[in-house]
């Protein structure tokens, strides 16, 4: 990126990205225009010391507070854009970032504008991209709560997302055996998982979680490959699902952790489920099982 310049260029964006962008400006404070930021914040510095010598005798300390605040502005105004060209490539066609709400976005930037750090800066746009695309999916206490979540609580909460399955609608992280290799190996364990409760991401529960009233038949989904599993009786089955469950905040964040398909998990869950004496209706298409 050439000295000061704005790394977004509108004339090359889509319809749904402009108006994300113009949204953004609108609500933030025309953070976009190809300004030299920091040639400017430089004159700007120099013309604050210029005017405040006929007022106060200008001291070190002074002017060290000065060249300290338009840095860190430039890196804030870095770390804005970043996230937002890193969320342009995700939006859908059908995206209605005009209809984001203004306090959302200038909430979402008060939180993330100081975030640096390449890995979170992926997460933020993605976030970013999801509200664009569909308003009302991200509450303002999820954008809050990330605020505080360290890389390493990002990389464990990801993990274990890898355990996602879908029944109904229902998103589980199926955890039958914390103690089992599939589970160690995969960098999953006690620990983590207290501290994903602890942190408010899951409800984790050793005696074990289930889920009520369910009928014979349930369409279970695993990385979007379905399977069709078959209860012990007619209806009003407790299906179990193991010791952990997502919160609201947990589950507003599954979708964008990077799910990858794991086909000894699938293979370690169905062996849990007929042993368990339940029956698969339908096989897992194993050819499909990488998305």
């Amino acid at each position: 990126m050439s000295e000061g310049t704005s790394i977004i260029n509108l004339g090359e964006l889509a319809k749904p990205a402009i108006v994300l962008v113009e949204k953004i400006s609108d609500a933030v404070g025309g953070i976009f225009k190809p300004v030299q930021i920091k040639r400017v914040a430089n004159a700007e510095a120099a013309a604050a010391l210029i005017q405040a010598k006929s007022e106060i005798k200008i001291t070190d300390l002074h002017q060290r507070a000065v060249y300290r605040f338009f840095n860190e502005e430039g890196k804030k105004q870095e770390n804005i854009e970043s996230i937002t060209a890193k969320a342009i490539p995700q939006l859908e066609d059908t995206s209605q970032p005009e209809k984001l709400d203004d306090d959302w976005i200038t909430n979402f930037f008060d939180k993330c504008r100081i975030v640096s750090d390449d890995d979170m800066q992926d997460l933020w746009s993605r976030i970013l991209a999801g509200e664009s695309n569909t308003p009302g999916t991200y509450s303002k206490r999820t954008v809050n709560f990330i605020e505080s979540l360290d890389k390493e609580d990002a990389t464990l909460f990801s993990k274990l997302c890898n355990c996602i399955w879908k029944f109904n609608n229902d998103e589980v992280p199926l955890v039958y055996d914390v103690t089992h290799s599939i589970y160690k190996d995969a960098g999953i364990n006690f620990l983590g998982l207290m501290h994903l409760d602890t942190i408010g991401l899951v409800k984790y529960s050793p005696m074990g979680i289930g889920l009520t009233k369910q009928p014979k038949l349930i369409r279970a989904f695993y990385c979007n490959e379905p399977l069709l599993l078959e209860l012990n009786k007619d209806q009003d089955n407790d299906f179990e699902v193991g010791s952990v469950i997502l919160t609201k905040i947990g589950a507003e964040l599954a979708p964008i952790c990077g799910t990858k398909s794991q086909p000894e998990f699938v293979e370690y869950i169905l062996n849990c489920w007929m042993r368990k004496g339940y029956k698969i209706a339908s096989p897992y298409p194993r050819e499909n099982s990488k998305r």
